[in-house]
C-alpha cells in the first residue's frame, strides 16, 4: 500500500567532527598522508591499511554536514500493489528496472527477453520463477517462435508489451564525452549499424502479436533523430494496425518520488481506443541526501573504487555540488535530487558521481538505491558491467506508477481494488511543439 507521507525512521547519522579546530587537524593529517603517497609512490590504499583506515575515513575540506528539510525516502514496497494476473513480455529487459516495478504494479511476466547473457545473470538470480530467455529482438522469425512460446499463443495477445530499445544511438548524454566538433559526437540515431533499427523491430512483434497495450521507452532524443521522420513512420505503422497512439510522453524521475534528475520519454499505445492517463507527480521533489544516512555495511555490490592520492586531493577541495573537470565527475549536493545516474562507457570502466561526504565515487548499491532498487537485488558481472545494468535502468518506483496508471486505463476490469492510496497532486502539464509533434511534458 503506498504512502507518500511515510515517517522515515530515524537513520544511521554519519559521525560529524566535534570541533572546527579538530577538523582542520585532521584535514591537514589527511593532506599529508595523500602528499606522502605521491611522494613515496606507495598507493593510497596500501597507505590507509597501513594506517588502519578505509576510504570511507576520508573527509571533504568542507565537510559541514547541512541539516535536511526533509528526510523522506521511498522504496519499491511503497508502490507495491496486489497482482491483478495481467500478463506482460518485457523485450529488452536489462537488469530489470521497469520489471520490478510492473511486478509491483500487479503485472505477471509471461516473458522476458534480454540479449545479453550477464543481465539475463541478473534477472534468473532475483526472479528464478521469471521465465528469462537470451535473445536478439532483430531476428524476428526466431523472436516469434520464441515469444509464441511464451505466451500460448501465436496473434493476439490480451496483455501488455514493453520494450526499450538501447538508447545510446539517441541520447545526448551518451555523446558528451566527445568533443562537439568531432565527427563522435553526433548522435548516430537508426543509422546505427547494432542498435539502431531495433525500435522498429520491436514494432514489428507487436505488430505481430497485437498486444492489448504496448510501451516503448526511450531518452527524448529519440524525437530528434531525423528530424522526427523516423519516430512519425513507427506511429504510421502502428496506427494503421488500429493502435490508438498518445502523444509522447517525458516524465521526469524526481517529480515521482526518486531522488534522482532522470528524464525518460514514453509512448503508450493501445488496440481498444481508451485514452492514457498518465500517472500524477507530486508537489515537491527528494533530496538525495537521506539515501546516504542508511546503513549500508555487509549489502551487496557495495564495493567502492580504489582511488588515487591524486584523485583524493582533487575531490576533497570540492564543494557541494561542484564538479571535478578532470574526472568528470559531480559532488552530490544532499539537498537535492542526485544527478542522473549513467551507465559508463560501452567499452568499460562505469563511472559515477562522488559521495557527498566522503570524497570518492559512489558504489553500483549506492546508485542502486538513487534508482529505487531494492537493496536485496544483487547484480552480476564484473563491477563496470553492474554500473552498467542499474544506469541503463528505468527506475523502479517510476515503473511502478507508469504501469498502475497503464492498468487503470486499459484493464481496469482486472483491477482486485478501486483505488491506492496516493499523495501526489494533479500534473500540471504544458504542450510544446517541436518537429511537428505535440509532446506531453509532465512537470
Amino acid at each position: 500500500m503506498r504512502n507518500l507521507n511515510k515517517a522515515t525512521p530515524k537513520p544511521a547519522q554519519i559521525k560529524l567532527f566535534d570541533s572546527v579546530e579538530f577538523l582542520d587537524k585532521k584535514v591537514k593529517r589527511q593532506i599529508d598522508l595523500l602528499n606522502g603517497c605521491i611522494e613515496s609512490g606507495i598507493s593510497l590504499s596500501a597507505a590507509l591499511k597501513s594506517a588502519k583506515m578505509t576510504y570511507d575515513d576520508l573527509i571533504y575540506t568542507n565537510n559541514y554536514k547541512p541539516p535536511l528539510r526533509d528526510n523522506r525516502y521511498f522504496t519499491l514496497e511503497d508502490f507495491t500493489e496486489r497482482n491483478n494476473n495481467i500478463p506482460v513480455v518485457s523485450f529488452f529487459s536489462g537488469a530489470g528496472g521497469l520489471d520490478l516495478g510492473l511486478e509491483a504494479a500487479g503485472f505477471d511476466h509471461a516473458l522476458l527477453i534480454e540479449n545479453n547473457p550477464l543481465f539475463c545473470e541478473t534477472l534468473k538470480l532475483n526472479r528464478p520463477k521469471w521465465d528469462v530467455c537470451t535473445g536478439d529482438v532483430s531476428n524476428t522469425e526466431e523472436m516469434i517462435e520464441v515469444v509464441s512460446s511464451g505466451i500460448n499463443s501465436k496473434s493476439k495477445f490480451n496483455g501488455l508489451f514493453v520494450g526499450g530499445p538501447p538508447c545510446q544511438p539517441f541520447s545526448i548524454a551518451a555523446n558528451q564525452r566527445f568533443n562537439k566538433n568531432s565527427k563522435n559526437f553526433k548522435r548516430i540515431g537508426f543509422t546505427h549499424k547494432q542498435n539502431g533499427n531495433l525500435l522498429f523491430d520491436y514494432i514489428a512483434l507487436i505488430k505481430h502479436f497485437t498486444p492489448r497495450v504496448f510501451l516503448i521507452e526511450n531518452v527524448p532524443g529519440l524525437i530528434d533523430v531525423d528530424g522526427g521522420e523516423q519516430l512519425e513512420k513507427a506511429y504510421r505503422e502502428l496506427e494503421s494496425c488500429g493502435y490508438t497512439i498518445d502523444q509522447p510522453l517525458i516524465l521526469k524521475a524526481d517529480a515521482y518520488s526518486i531522488p534522482q534528475q532522470r528524464i525518460r520519454l514514453f509512448i503508450v499505445g493501445n488496440r481498444v481506443n481508451r485514452e492514457f492517463q498518465p500517472p500524477k507527480p507530486n508537489h515537491s521533489t527528494l533530496a538525495v541526501g537521506p539515501l546516504f544516512d542508511l546503513p549500508i555495511e555487509d549489502i551487496e555490490n557495495h564495493v567502492t573504487r580504489k582511488h588515487s592520492a591524486e584523485s583524493i586531493l582533487r575531490y576533497m577541495m570540492l564543494n557541494y555540488g561542484g564538479r571535478d573537470k578532470l574526472g568528470r565527475v559531480d559532488r552530490l549536493d544532499p539537498l537535492f535530487p542526485s544527478k542522473t545516474v549513467i551507465a559508463g562507457g560501452t567499452a568499460g570502466g562505469g563511472r559515477s558521481h562522488l559521495h557527498p561526504y566522503i570524497p570518492r565515487t559512489l558504489s553500483v548499491r549506492e546508485c542502486a538505491r538513487i534508482q529505487t532498487f531494492p537493496d536485496k537485488y544483487v547484480f552480476k558481472g564484473p563491477v563496470a558491467r553492474q554500473f552498467t545494468q542499474v544506469g541503463n535502468a528505468v527506475p523502479p518506483i517510476l515503473g511502478s506508477q507508469l504501469g498502475y496508471s497503464i492498468i487503470k486505463s486499459f484493464f481496469s476490469s482486472y483491477l482486485v481494488r478501486r483505488e491506492p492510496i496516493n499523495g501526489g497532486c494533479r500534473a500540471g502539464e504544458s504542450r510544446l511543439m517541436k518537429n511537428n509533434q505535440i509532446i506531453s511534458i509532465i512537470l
